[in-house]
Formats: C-alpha cells, sequence, structure tokens
C-alpha cells in the first residue's frame, strides 16, 4: 500500500518516469453486467447515498463498441476484456476471424498463478465464459463447458450444473470429471456455500443452480460470501499471485425487465461484493482492482420522486446502449485505468503490469 500511494504522489507530481509502475501480483477483475452510471447512481442514493465504489481513488470512462456493432453484447465486451480484441457480437474467446485469442486468465495459469470465476449467472454464460472458452456463439453452453476440463480453475462459483452433469450432446458427466481431477465439488442440492471452508491444497467449485440463479429478490445471496471466499483461497493456492474475475450478472436482467426495485437489489449485492475484495486488497497491498461493465442496459433514467428523497427508476429500452460506462481502479497500476479508455485497453493495461505485453498500450 505504501508503494501505491508513492506512485500515485509522483505521479501527480509531474514525475511519471520517475519510478516504474508498481507490478500487481493479484489482479481482481469485477465486472457489473449493464452496470452505468444510472445504475451506480440509482444504488447510491437507494443506499443513503454510500456505495463502496466511492472508495476507489481512479476513475475512468469506457467505449464498449463490439467489431460488429456500435452496441455490443456481453460476449464481445467481455472478449475485449479478456483477450484485448474486438470481435463480433455472440463470439466466446474468438477473433473476429473466428481463431480463438488466448486469454488474460489462460496466461495467468500458463505463468503459474491461481485462477477463480464467479458469477451470479450460470458459470457458462457469456461474461465468465469468455474468460477460459473459445466457441463461435455464446450459445454453445454444452460447448462451453468442456474448456472447464482443459484449463484449471482453483476457484469457480455459478450456475449451469445442467451443463456439466445433464448433457444432451454427448452424455458426459463433466460434475464427475471435475471430481476425478481433484476438485472439492458440491451445489446448491447437497451443500449451501456458507458450509464450505475450501480446502487450499484442492480446486473448489461450487454449482449454485442447475441453470440460472434465482434473483437477489428471491433471495440469492451468495456473491459477497463467494468474494471473501474466493480471495481467501486463491491467496493460498499460488505463491506467486492469482486472476479473479467476479461479475454481478443480474443488474443487465433486470435492465433488461425494466425492473427498477430488482436493479437496485442487484447493484447493491454487487457493491457489497466490492466492498469484500476491497478488504482484502487493503490489507494485501498488493491486489490490482478493476471495477467496470460490458455495457448499459435499459437506458435507465432516475426522475424526481414524491418527496426529495425518493427517486422513480425509469427505462429508455429493455436492451444495451451505446453509452459510455465507469471504469473504477484500486492498487498497484491504478492509474493506468483514468481518462476515456477503450474496453481493449482493459486487458492491454492488465497484460501490460503483468509482463504479458510488450507492445504499447493503446486502444482499438
Amino acid at each position: 500500500m505504501i508503494k501505491y500511494l508513492l506512485a500515485l504522489c509522483v505521479l501527480f507530481l509531474g514525475n511519471v518516469s520517475a519510478i516504474p509502475t508498481p507490478k500487481p501480483k493479484n489482479i481482481i477483475l469485477l465486472i457489473g453486467d449493464g452496470m452505468g452510471l444510472t445504475q451506480v447512481t440509482a444504488g447510491l442514493y437507494a443506499n443513503n447515498k454510500r456505495l463502496n465504489l466511492e472508495r476507489f481513488p481512479v476513475t475512468g470512462l469506457m467505449k464498449t463498441h463490439s467489431a460488429s456493432h456500435l452496441i455490443t453484447d456481453s460476449a464481445a465486451g467481455a472478449t475485449a476484456f479478456s483477450c484485448g480484441c474486438k470481435t463480433y457480437n455472440g463470439a466466446i474467446g474468438m477473433t473476429r476471424a473466428k481463431k480463438p485469442c488466448l486469454t488474460i486468465l489462460e496466461q495467468a495459469k500458463k505463468n503459474g498463478l491461481a485462477t477463480g470465476l464467479v458469477a451470479t449467472s450460470s458459470i457458462t454464460h457469456a461474461t465468465p465464459a469468455s474468460f477460459i472458452a473459445h466457441v463461435d456463439s455464446r450459445a454453445e453452453m454444452e460447448a462451453i463447458a468442456l474448456f472447464f476440463l482443459e484449463t484449471e480453475l482453483d476457484f469457480m462459483v455459478g450456475g449451469g450444473l445442467k451443463y456439466f452433469n445433464d448433457r444432451k450432446t454427448d452424455q458426459r458427466n463433466l460434475y464427475k470429471e471435475l471430481i476425478q481431477k481433484g476438485y472439492q465439488v458440491s451445489n446448491f442440492q447437497e451443500k449451501p456455500l456458507k458450509k464450505f471452508t475450501p480446502d487450499p491444497a484442492s480446486p473448489f467449485a461450487w454449482f449454485s443452480a442447475s441453470g440460472e440463479p434465482d434473483s437477489v429478490q428471491a433471495g440469492r445471496n451468495y456473491l459477497p460470501l463467494s468474494a471473501k471466499m474466493a480471495t481467501e483461497h486463491l491467496s493460498k493456492r499460488a505463491e506467486n499471485g492469482f486472476f479473479l474475475m467476479l461479475e454481478g450478472s443480474q443488474i443487465d436482467w433486470a435492465c433488461h425487465a425494466k425492473d427498477g426495485p430488482r436493479a437496485v437489489a442487484e447493484m447493491l449485492d454487487f457493491d457489497q461484493a466490492i466492498g469484500e475484495i476491497l478488504k482484502f486488497a487493503e490489507a494485501d497491498g498488493q491486489t490490482l482492482v478493476i471495477v467496470t461493465a460490458d455495457h448499459e442496459t435499459g437506458g435507465m433514467v432516475l426522475e424526481q420522486g414524491e418527496g426529495f428523497e425518493v427517486l422513480d427508476v425509469e427505462f429508455n429500452s429493455g436492451q444495451h446502449t451505446a453509452a459510455l460506462v465507469p471504469v473504477y481502479a484500486f492498487g498497484p497500476g491504478a492509474e493506468h485505468f483514468g481518462g476515456i479508455i477503450d474496453n481493449t485497453d482493459i486487458y492491454r493495461k492488465m497484460a501490460m503490469l503483468w509482463g504479458y505485453l510488450t507492445e504499447p498500450v493503446v486502444g482499438n
């Protein structure tokens, strides 16, 4: 933490070249799917005007367009984060020429780091899938699940159990295969997540639903707990660091449904997870935390309700929009994430800081 503060002081004084950029040991990327500035604002005013997001010293804005559309989908948006390339909507870890692109998670694993994925969607959904799988279409859920047997994750929490143990394409039981590979594996039917203390000697996987998990309003509450468990487990799994991607998936779904109260509840659930991550990062001092969104959803607007403290949440559409989305950064290397950047810069800056990328960091 001291090195990080000193680096920021030097930057503010204008002596950027005086010291090298500190290299983070760990990188945690948190994605609020569909989270634009208005979703953040709605969460803030619904939570006594405070969010954990306010604790980040570096903020910026991000362009979200894909290679095929001005308005991206989550697959192309997450592939930009994971691989640093623009691609067509629907692509999972593939270039616009439909060739596999090496992801930051795969690079971390190849370099001996621990890796983790957490989502409030199925773990095979577009965003988490884009960090581990390579398929032409996000709809190929069973094909995506196969990649979880190819690249070992040290920590995995999300829905989508049926794509592992009730497969229609090949009748394989990937759930059992994970156990055979040495995973500590369980699911919502067998044991609640809160009952686990994952053994650091083994990779850990817990499935939160057969398909897609419930909304937080319906009782789903594992995201903040997963954030805490993931950092504790991953920090014990590899001495030289870890990469974790955690997604608040259902902010997007609530906005598609034009459900303002649900969108706010999902935003606050995500912010609680951010708070758990910041606790770890502040104590650790070697962790870069990045929070952003793949796109904004719904064209959310906030209107004055009845009474000074009341806001009405409205939506211009039930679809994604082309609005810039916020970026927040904390920890060593955070200063690289300010200003207006491109979604591909998320990968490029992470890769640069870890020495996986040698060319200059530029936007697309």
